[in-house]
């Protein structure tokens, strides 16, 4: 099975890079350091609505992509400000300076890196189609023509399922649209993750995927368009919270594995 473990030498291998050249962690927006919209600290967004990823529990805000945020932090020697906003308008507000990075499950596409630049890659996820359990009608990705969708507008999911349908039901939480696909008669199929599927399982709602993945996302941080200072500091401590376990520790913790190691022989990488 062929899995991305060169990756994870090229990116160990940058940060250590870095660090001898005198680039790291440390800086709160001083001399040299990434200009920051609140000193000291490392404003991220997501959409806390993306669980296990980014989710509110018991009044936090928590989840894989909040304690890989809080970690970097950490690393770079602010203090982890997470916040919320709407999916739909996130690289609107990285763009207007309300936040530094977005460490939301954006995935790099071609069309986002016009607007924003991209880190190197924090982990690696499969679009996948779900259905409703025990449903029959849809056994492959050709048999959602025509049929009603659910997705997360301005996600790369809405742009999947426009290939194969005009009826799109508009959620701002895969968690909901997997919830209603529940229901019988709401919705033929949700395109979202396939971790986010597996998850809504594991919490007891009752839909099953459909085939192999349609694609591999690249997942990665994104920052203000020639914000090269910030981009290599935060590629620096992702190459050491990588390189002294804390990442994988994270990673088990939701998902039971490395989500940097992630079998893509044979899946269409999405761009």
């Amino acid at each position: 099975m062929k899995k991305n473990l060169s990756f994870l030498s090229v990116i160990l291998s940058a940060g250590l890079l870095l660090s001898a050249c005198g680039g790291g962690g440390g800086s709160e927006g001083g001399s040299g350091g990434p200009k920051l919209v609140e000193e000291g600290k490392f404003t991220t967004a997501s959409s806390g609505l993306y669980k296990p990823f980014s989710f509110e529990e018991g009044g936090n805000l928590t989840g894989f992509d909040i304690e890989v945020g809080n970690a970097i932090a950490e690393e770079m020697g602010l203090e982890p400000n997470p916040v919320t906003t709407p999916f739909e308008t996130i690289i609107q507000g990285l763009t207007t300076n309300r936040y530094d990075a977005i460490i939301g499950s954006l995935a790099i596409t071609n069309k986002r890196a016009e607007q924003v630049d991209f880190t190197d890659p924090y982990y690696y996820s499969g679009g996948a189609i779900f259905v409703r359990e025990g449903s029959t009608e849809i056994k492959s990705k050709e048999d959602l023509k025509d049929k009603k969708i659910g997705v997360v507008g301005q996600s790369t999911y809405e742009t999947a399922a426009k290939e194969y349908t005009e009826n799109i039901q508009y959620y701002n939480s895969d968690v909901v649209a997997l919830q209603d696909l529940e229901i019988e008669g709401r919705l033929d199929a949700v395109i979202t993750a396939d971790v986010v599927g597996f998850e809504a399982q594991n919490t007891g709602i009752k839909v099953e995927q459909v085939g192999e993945p349609l694609w591999i996302e690249k997942v990665a941080i994104a920052v203000r368009k020639d914000d090269t200072e910030m981009k290599n500091q935060i590629n620096e401590a992702l190459a050491a919270i990588i390189e002294n376990g804390t990442y994988e520790k994270i990673s088990d913790k939701y998902f039971g594995r490395n989500l940097l190691e992630t079998d893509i022989e044979g899946i269409e990488v999405l761009e």
